[in-house]
């Protein structure tokens, strides 16, 4: 019985020991004190980043002036077609711009607005 007892003590001893060494304590993710993180990232996210967003946004539509097309010359080690691209008619890119991006030939008649 007391080899029971004696081995309890020393393993309840021994869990405290490794708990007290484990714990954090002060401003920390693993704290538990989360009062303050969320407030200071609410405030970051209304007042810093959908600002920026907005600003950009705005940015964008106020300088809505297009750069003349640059002129096409053909070089042989650009624009090379070896195998198809597996989306609508093989020959444009995934994110297929006709004002910037020129197909082998050269670029595509668009319609200006």
């Amino acid at each position: 019985m007391a080899a029971i007892i004696n081995h309890s003590v020393r393993r309840y001893l021994q869990t405290s020991a490794v708990r007290a060494a484990t714990r954090v304590e002060g401003p920390s993710a693993v704290s538990g004190g989360h009062e303050g993180g969320y407030k200071l990232w609410r405030n970051l996210s209304f007042f810093v980043a959908f600002p920026a967003i907005a600003l950009c946004g705005l940015n964008c539509y106020i300088s809505h002036e297009h750069e003349p097309q640059p002129e096409f010359i053909k070089y042989d080690y650009l624009r090379i077609r070896s195998k198809r691209f597996p989306w609508g008619d093989g020959n444009k890119s995934l994110f297929h711009n006709p004002h910037a991006n020129a197909l082998p030939d050269g670029y595509e008649e668009v319609a200006h607005h």
